[in-house]
């Protein structure tokens, strides 16, 4: 999830004519790379639920590990970046994740599924890091005025990175045949793809620890009083926001992380898994080219109507998904990605609106809400195991249908915030 939002950053450093083209290429190439690790569940669940045999609750513990990292690791990344310094913990988190994806192979090796969850717990601890410090990072390489420009672009490469993660990761996991498949249903295939990640998280952190970044200036609001005398508490377009991303995340991944089994329905499609990843690229490109068509669009639609027409679209199709079967259905799921887009930002932009001082500490409850992807799939899982895998999806349209409710009472619960300053 590389939308999570840090402190603004501007550059300290006395020669402004520094050229950063490197660092700002190693960087997007870092959020390309995150994007395709958190992609790579969707097919690791099915493998290794092949492979143990597991249940869906079992096959969830992977969102479960993966997701509770960041409710886990944000405030400790938090505490490590400001004791550090932002350069120090890239490097940090890159040799952390770099660690977890080597822990793959002695996993394989014992062939304990316990170990596939610690090397993913590990894994995205380091990831988890990465997002307290990169933002950041790409805001001081340059001119702070095209700083969003930056941002915007190294977000892109992260949805690149969920795009083309699902094709290259289904040769690697399944074989680029039905044939090839079958035989490579074991844990086995498993140590390629994450070997080649470790190697390239490991080339990236030397590259950041030889590469000279400039000293980063954090934002800082203390001197900003609207806020003071109140808590975070008693800001209801907040409050609900954490919850509404809690909701959103726990949604996306959710529906991302069945969407191969889902395809692999009889009733549905009957596609077998390397068949299914080659959709799952197209949930996951519907929500890169629904970011540029929402960036223009929210220039001219208020935000919170936007986000309550993606969010009733998203509830229609998963009522479709759920009620319908065959081609309907299958199309349907994956056209919740193009709905899915500007989900994450729009909620997180209104979330924190007039804050003042205390945005800073509000991002961080909102950070600590992405825990929403460990839990819904979960419960996703054991509703799948007991009432069947296609009525579970009424799971995440729960979740949506809050969001939908949020972004029409956000009005309403902003006004009632903006009421408390002005007094």
């Amino acid at each position: 999830m590389s939308e999570i939002n840090t402190n603004q950053a501007y550059v300290a450093a006395a020669d402004n004519q520094r050229n950063y083209t490197l660092p700002l290429a190693a960087m997007t190439t870092l959020f390309f790379l995150w994007g395709f690790i958190t992609v790579m569940n969707d097919l690791l669940i099915p493998r290794l639920k092949a492979v143990f045999d597991l249940t869906y609750t079992e096959a969830m513990l992977i969102q479960f590990c993966f997701f509770g990292a960041y409710f886990i690791m944000s405030l400790p990344a938090g505490y490590l970046v400001k004791r550090f310094g932002y350069k120090k913990g890239v490097v940090s988190g890159l040799i952390i994740a770099s660690t977890g994806c080597l822990l793959f192979y002695p996993a394989v090796a014992v062939h304990e599924y316990w170990l596939f969850l610690g090397a993913l717990f590990v894994l995205a601890s380091g990831v988890t890091i990465l997002q307290v410090s990169a933002n950041p990072y790409v805001a001081a390489l340059g001119p702070a005025k095209t700083a969003p420009s930056r941002l915007n672009l190294a977000q892109a490469l992260n949805s690149l990175g969920t795009t083309v993660g699902p094709i290259v990761g289904k040769f690697l996991l399944f074989g680029g045949s039905a044939a090839l498949a079958v035989e490579a249903a074991t844990a086995d295939t498993v140590k390629v793809p994450y070997l080649f990640l470790a190697a390239a998280l490991l080339t990236i952190a030397v590259v950041f620890a030889v590469l000279k970044l400039p000293e980063i200036k954090e934002h800082s609001e203390e001197h900003d009083c609207q806020a003071k005398g109140h808590s975070l508490t008693e800001a209801p377009h907040l409050v609900f926001g954490v919850l509404a991303i809690f909701c959103y995340v726990g949604g996306e991944v959710a529906i991302g992380s069945f969407f191969v089994n889902f395809l692999g329905e009889a009733d549905i499609a009957g596609l077998a898994e390397h068949e299914a990843a080659n959709y799952l690229a197209y949930y996951w490109g519907g929500a890169m080219v629904g970011r540029f068509i929402g960036s223009a669009a929210l220039q001219k639609v208020a935000a919170h109507k936007a986000l309550l027409f993606n969010a009733c679209m998203t509830i229609t199709l998963l009522l479709v998904t759920i009620n319908t079967s065959g081609l309907v259905a299958m199309y349907a799921v994956i056209a919740i990605g193009l709905f899915n887009s500007i989900m994450f930002p729009t909620i997180f932009t209104l979330a924190i609106q007039s804050l003042s001082s205390l945005t800073s500490r509000g991002s961080g409850w909102l950070c600590l809400a992405i825990v929403g992807g460990a839990l819904v799939p979960l419960l996703q899982g054991y509703a799948a195991d007991t009432i069947g895998l296609q009525t579970s999806f009424y799971i995440p349209m729960v979740c949506y249908i809050f969001i939908a409710w949020y972004a029409m009472s956000l009005p309403k619960l902003l006004g009632k915030w903006q009421a408390k300053l002005g007094n």
